[in-house]
């Protein structure tokens, strides 16, 4: 195959990855119009991200068993072509409950872009060519949840909820045609949907489905304090039981755990879920920061963060270089040690941090993260036949995901936890001085006396006034003591690294072989 079908093939499924990370995030800045545009509760409007990101999660491990039935190609078509259409019917919703099935169909068929585009770069390219795949696809994977919530708030103040998904229509439309037209990378086996193991598919979507519930709904509800969640978490261990029945004692298993007899393999997906943590926690962090702090909007806060994406972009073919001349144990011992100074970087941050105090730990964590991300997509798909890979694949991306989704909820939880132990600490600092902190108040009424002639009216303005700052305070220290805390985990994970011996650069066989 010459190499400019190859980099068509690569490019057309990279920016099929990319509507598919970036929809993820994309209504996350825009969900109180759409609560507004379908009369939906405060609860039911958050199912809109739950239902997609519980969907996709069910489907990127399936995504391997699909691929070798009907053929790379039409799975990647099928995947675009749908998650297209269902971006249409999102944008044609008549009320929440058909929102919440069009985003859950949506998910789950674009779910399969993901590790489909590793497999099949891991297959069609070798050598120096080879060791760009993973420094591509993961600025992309940082890059497209970085901006969506940016373009989500600019397309809806712009035009109107509904673009976000309307938007989506003409590229995935292309994407489609072209994906139809291009890829040829392997043949279809028919016969394996006649032998679905359906109780291993059932056993996967409830437990994964379940898992996510979980990790979504709890910080909100008091995790295993509400039946729901409690009911949830015991259906996701049951049937996280039986799926490890099925996929050793099935003859055709859904997923297949063969990969993780590599001991590489274990050791990289373990780093996948603490890069997943980290990444997708700060990603989530620094916008909750800037606008519950410093009440930036959609604008400024995609302006802030961008800097993490552009610091990645200089990376990327250091990173790629890097990891063709170092031993990557020496490489990820880097990207542990600089991501986690800029976490301990932001763990000092106050209430009057903007963008440029932000800039410098941003850029730190944008280095990092591609330091971090290509010797762990090395170390899990070197050295695999197709046929495996795709199983491979879809696994490690699992990984990061669920990482992902483990980091939000305990950062989530943590932030809560932490704010009212930091505002308990600040009122009893103010007990301790109660004189001064009157005074404050005080001299606080008599400038709002300057607004309203009514003393007791300027002493309940002040009093307020007061209250909103001891709580964004609190906020803060919570945001620091977070930080930090993730900080220390990365510092943790290096424990794991002179585990990881590097495995042979060798290219798995050619995608014949596996037929």
């Amino acid at each position: 195959m010459p190499d400019s079908r190859k980099f068509l093939i690569f490019g057309v499924m990279a920016f099929g990855q990319f509507m598919a990370l970036f929809d993820i995030q994309i209504v996350s800045a825009s969900l109180s119009e759409v609560q507004a545009g379908l009369a939906a509760g405060p609860d039911e409007v958050s199912w809109v991200q739950t239902a997609y990101l519980m969907a996709e999660l069910v489907m990127i491990p399936l995504s391997a068993y699909l691929a070798l039935a009907m053929s790379t190609r039409w799975l990647f078509v099928l995947s675009a072509g749908l998650f297209t259409l269902s971006s249409l019917f999102c944008g044609l919703s008549w009320n929440i409950e058909s929102m919440i099935a069009f985003r859950a169909l949506q998910g789950f068929t674009g779910g399969a872009m993901v590790p489909l585009v590793f497999a099949v770069g891991f297959t069609i390219f070798s050598g120096k060519q080879r060791a760009m795949i993973p420094a591509i696809l993961g600025t992309v994977g940082v890059l497209a949840p970085t901006l969506g919530p940016t373009a989500g708030g600019l397309i809806t103040s712009a035009f109107d909820w509904r673009w976000l998904f309307f938007i989506n229509i003409v590229p995935g439309v292309i994407v489609t045609v072209l994906a139809a037209l291009v890829i040829r990378v392997d043949r279809a086996t028919p016969s394996m949907f006649a032998r679905i193991d359906w109780s291993h598919f059932a056993a996967m979507a409830i437990f994964l489905g379940g898992l996510e519930y979980v990790l979504e709904e709890g910080p909100r509800n008091d995790w295993f304090g509400d039946h729901g969640i409690a009911i949830a978490a015991w259906a996701s261990l049951v049937a996280f039981l039986l799926f490890l029945e099925r996929a050793f004692f099935s003859f055709n298993p859904i997923v297949r755990l063969t990969p993780f007899r590599k001991p590489l393999f274990a050791f990289a997906c373990l780093f996948s879920i603490v890069i997943g943590f980290g990444m997708y926690a700060s990603i989530y962090l620094i916008p909750v920061y800037l606008a519950r702090v410093r009440g930036f909007d959609s604008l400024q806060i995609g302006t802030t963060v961008f800097v993490v994406g552009v610091a990645q972009l200089f990376s990327t073919m250091l990173a790629a270089s890097l990891s063709q001349r170092i031993d990557m144990r020496w490489m990820i011992t880097a990207g542990l040690l600089l991501f986690s100074w800029s976490l301990w970087l932001t763990s000092h941050m106050t209430s009057q941090w903007g963008f440029w105090e932000l800039a410098f730990p941003q850029a730190v964590r944008g280095l990092a993260l591609m330091l971090c991300i290509v010797p762990s997509v090395n170390m899990a798909l070197s050295g695999f036949a197709p046929a495996e890979l795709r199983y491979a694949s879809g696994l490690f991306n699992l990984m990061r995901n669920l990482g992902g989704a483990i980091g939000i909820a305990v950062v989530n939880t943590l932030l809560q936890d932490h704010g009212r132990i930091a505002a308990l600490r600040l009122g009893e600092s103010m007990a301790r001085d109660r004189a001064t902190a009157e005074t404050l108040v005080q001299g606080v009424a008599r400038r709002m006396s300057e607004i309203t002639p009514d003393p007791e009216r300027a002493l309940l303005m002040a009093q307020g006034l007061f209250a909103r700052v001891v709580e964004r305070e609190a906020l803060v220290l919570a945001f620091d003591d977070v930080f930090r805390l993730m900080a220390w985990m990365f510092l943790a994970a290096l424990v794991m690294v002179p585990f990881c011996r590097p495995a042979a650069n060798a290219a798995p066989p050619p995608p014949d072989a596996a037929h």
